[in-house]
């Protein structure tokens, strides 16, 4: 056969030759490489020491697209944040963000930044604090954002003076737990943002005695069973037959 010398190989070659800077996301991290391929041979591979910056943050974007927000730092009240903005943005739409992952992505740059631009690595995005994050989504051009505190509050002030806090788990109607008689007196049931939280009330031994979002109904023609089933099992504690009236309080009765 014809000996094809290696200058006509390489031409015959070089539309299938290419050399070039990869940063993806692989394996649960950033991985940067620089490779020369032939077709889709990988001829050549070296670690990259600087990949270019803009590479890399998309890496790092695929990584919270395949992973999600996980990757970030949360702590309790990041997540609480997160959950308060999600209920506020389904019972009044804007101007409050869409803080699903789907939302949360759409918006990377109004919010993770300049965070994102700074990380270079997995251990980088753990360092994200995704609560302080998490604020720059408030509507703060609008004027809004000095009213959240008030519209989705992090705890309420029941009638006993503990203030509790509301846990909005499920964006349709935020739960407050709290003891029976830290609620005695109260004739209506609180709300946030206008709609009535679930208040399950709780048993001396903080176990869920009633579930209700109506608490005159429930003082009129709830408490009289729960009363009868609690008041021999808790005696140091006030069972008083009219709730509705009585006196909140968070100690149990006086003793003579």
């Amino acid at each position: 056969g014809a000996v094809v010398d290696e200058e006509a190989a390489r031409r015959a070659a070089a539309p299938l030759y290419a050399e070039g800077d990869e940063v993806a996301w692989s394996d649960g991290d950033v991985v940067a490489r620089n490779v020369t391929r032939l077709g889709a041979v990988e001829l050549t591979v070296r670690p990259l020491r600087q990949a270019a910056p803009g590479l890399v943050r998309e890496a790092l974007r695929e990584g919270l697209r395949r992973e999600g927000f996980g990757l970030l730092r949360w702590d309790r009240d990041a997540e609480d944040l997160r959950r308060r903005l999600a209920f506020l943005r389904r019972h009044l739409g804007e101007p409050w963000p869409e803080v699903s992952d789907e939302g949360l992505h759409a918006r990377v740059d109004d919010w993770l930044e300049p965070e994102l631009s700074k990380a270079r690595r997995r251990a980088d995005l753990a360092r994200i604090d995704a609560g302080q994050a998490l604020k720059r989504l408030l509507p703060w051009a609008s004027g809004d954002a000095r009213h959240f505190e008030a519209l989705a509050p992090e705890r309420i002030e029941v009638p006993s003076g503990s203030r509790v806090r509301v846990n909005y788990a499920d964006p349709e109607q935020p739960v407050l737990a709290v003891k029976v008689q830290e609620m005695f007196g109260l004739d209506e049931t609180p709300r946030v943002a206008g709609v009535p939280v679930l208040v399950h009330l709780l048993s001396p031994a903080g176990r869920p005695a009633a579930v209700t979002a109506d608490l005159v109904s429930f003082w009129r023609d709830g408490y009289r069973a729960v009363r009868a089933d609690l008041r021999g099992r808790y005696p140091k504690h006030p069972w008083p037959e009219d709730p509705a009236t009585a006196e909140p309080t968070r100690r149990t009765n006086p003793r003579h």
